[in-house]
């Protein structure tokens, strides 16, 4: 994934047409969770907890706090957490839905 993602930032920063999008893109999978980014940076937080957009920042510091100090399986973590953000910045949207592979 790690390699994957960063030969997207690569490919995206080096196209004509893509380079001028300004875009985060969070990519996860099992093991590594990441946010790329159109100006050629691959972002690996230390903790896996990532957020983009908005309200990315809120989210993803209540999830953080939630995850240290809740019981919560992992997709209620994710809906409180946004929720919270939407509470919080009036650009994120309280219409959630999560889908879990």
């Amino acid at each position: 994934l790690k390699r994957a993602a960063t030969q997207l930032a690569k490919d995206w920063r080096t196209d004509r047409i893509l380079r001028r999008l300004e875009s985060l893109l969070a990519v996860v999978d099992a093991e590594t969770s990441l946010i790329v980014s159109g100006d050629c940076n691959v972002i690996e937080p230390t903790d896996g907890i990532i957020g983009i957009g908005s309200g990315g920042m809120f989210a993803a510091a209540a999830a953080r706090a939630l995850l240290k100090h809740s019981p919560l399986p992992a997709d209620q973590i994710v809906r409180e957490s946004l929720l919270i953000a939407a509470d919080i910045c009036v650009f994120t949207n309280d219409r959630i839905t999560i889908e879990t592979l």
